[in-house]
């Protein structure tokens, strides 16, 4: 059986690839991209049932392309997850109020990344984690 598709939005290149080989591992498909205009475009066409969202990209924010995301309604109940070094509460706070699904802080614990993913997957973008 294959698992469900997950979109990476992250452009470092190092964390892009920790994260796509812990998924792929787990038996997770994966596609990925480095700014969050093409992260946008990719969700559109590819519906995946997760996408893992870097807060600091070139061109549009995380924030904004989750904006983009939530305002058309072929995406808008993609789960996303915030997957950011900002990692002080109140950066925490803001990413949460802006409405993504869950937060992960960086450096990437493959544990908290894994236990995250399935929690969003089985809820299908229903519950906050």
């Amino acid at each position: 059986m294959t698992k469900e598709l997950i979109l990476i939005v992250e452009d470092n290149e190092k964390n892009r690839k920790l994260v796509r080989d812990v998924l792929q591992h787990k038996g997770y498909r994966t596609i990925e991209c480095e700014s969050g205009e093409e992260g946008v475009r990719l969700a559109a066409e590819q519906r995946p049932a997760l996408v893992l969202m870097d807060i600091h990209l070139p061109g549009i924010s995380g924030i904004e392309a989750l904006k983009r995301l939530r305002a058309d309604p072929a995406t808008a109940s993609i789960p996303v997850m915030a997957v950011t070094a900002s990692v002080m509460t109140e950066d925490r706070r803001a990413v949460i109020a802006a409405g993504f699904d869950a937060f992960l802080g960086k450096p990437i614990s493959v544990k908290e990344l894994l236990a995250a993913v399935g929690r969003l997957i089985a809820a299908g973008g229903g519950g906050r984690t």
